[in-house]
């Protein structure tokens, strides 16, 4: 069987017959927009991540939208956040009018460093969005001290680390507001689109709740400005069929991850990915640095992967403050010392990685790795 980046047809064949039933439920009920199958599915992610407040939704990106309408975000204001992430995160800030402010990396882990954040802090700061890249979590206390002590708002971008924990706590749980994306892709991924918005304050998931639903408690009684942003039906009992495999899914990649560790061990010019002792790494990704800050080098290991008939992505080659939107509009950004986002922008690449990646697969993929090393 050919490798593949993400094996979605192999996970849904071993969980079929409870995908089915759940669709087959949908379309019994016809209760297509919330109902019963939504309302199930909120309380069993909440019981799952701790017993923190949910909201499905229609993507990760509105996730983030509402949660910084309900914090009334909006021109004038500035959100700082990583540059080396997926442009979701900063495109939700500019919609509201509001300044994306971008901050350097941690190298080891890719996730936004709290020294770069504690830099960019002005009176104009309404939140802190830490991105937990590629399954692991942001430190988040340096952080929270930071929110706490500037009167801001810490908003996890939750999207790629479902399942992680940080010192003991669920990811996504610990800000103001936490965020999911449910993309077929993800460690828990939906059939289509999908997200979800997390809160400890109840009141906070309230106000998101309104503006999701058009700003509407009771039909045509509008109270705020708001959208439309529902998970439907249909993907709620996907996801409902797919959570309780969730802690398994998540075992499986770290086994993998494991194993690519082994067969990588003494590549010199790889560097494979760190794990705080902080928390837990649930491998949406497993991304290897080829060292060297070097494009093309990085660049032509992933060709000579492709002749093996290996694909391998880079998540992301262009940082965020140098895509066009930012880079030929200067005044829609603001941007600090970037220094460590640019180096992983040229060497990271990341390798296949999903529940179905078999020992052999990994062994072709380390032994492509290692030839093209030796050459």
């Amino acid at each position: 069987m050919s490798i593949q980046m993400v094996d979605l047809r192999g996970q849904y064949l071993r969980i079929k017959d409870e995908v089915d039933a759940g669709i087959a439920r949908v379309l019994e009920t016809t209760q297509f927009i919330r109902g019963s199958e939504l309302t199930a599915f909120e309380a069993e992610l909440s019981e799952a991540l701790d017993g923190v407040g949910t909201l499905g939704v229609a993507n990760g990106t509105d996730a983030l939208q509402i949660a910084f309408m309900a914090l009334g975000i909006g021109p004038g204001d500035e959100v700082i956040a990583p540059s080396f992430t997926f442009v979701a995160t900063a495109e939700a800030v500019g919609l509201l009018g509001a300044t994306p402010v971008f901050a350097d990396i941690d190298p080891e882990t890719f996730n936004i460093d709290p020294v770069a954040v504690e830099s960019l802090i002005t009176e104009k700061t309404k939140a802190i969005v830490p991105v937990h890249l590629f399954g692991q979590c942001a430190d988040l206390d340096p952080m929270l001290e930071l929110a706490c002590s500037h009167n801001v708002v810490l908003i996890e971008d939750t999207a790629q680390a479902v399942g992680a924990r940080y010192k003991g706590r669920a990811a996504g749980t610990m800000g103001g507001f936490g965020t999911l994306s449910f993309f077929p892709s993800k460690n828990l991924g939906c059939y289509g689109d999908g997200g979800a918005i997390l809160s400890p304050i109840p009141e906070w998931l309230d106000q998101a709740r309104l503006i999701s639903n058009h700003g509407s408690r009771k039909k045509y009684h509008n109270e705020v400005i708001g959208v439309n942003s529902r998970l439907d039906a249909m993907q709620a009992a996907i996801l409902r069929a797919k959570l309780p495999h969730l802690d398994a899914f998540t075992k499986a990649r770290q086994e993998a991850a494991g194993r690519y560790d082994a067969l990588l061990e003494g590549v010199s010019e790889i560097q494979t990915p760190h794990r705080a002792s902080y928390g837990t790494h649930v491998f949406h990704q497993y991304t290897i640095r080829v060292l060297g800050n070097d494009a093309d080098k990085r660049d032509a290991l992933m060709s000579h992967l492709k002749s093996a008939g290996i694909p391998s992505y880079v998540y992301y080659p262009i940082p965020l403050h140098l895509l066009p939107i930012y880079r030929d509009n200067p005044d829609s950004c603001r941007v600090g010392d970037l220094t460590q986002t640019m180096i992983a922008a040229n060497e990271v690449l990341s390798l296949p990685m999903h529940t179905e990646l078999t020992a052999e697969q990994q062994e072709q993929i380390a032994d492509a790795i290692r030839a093209f090393s030796r050459a």
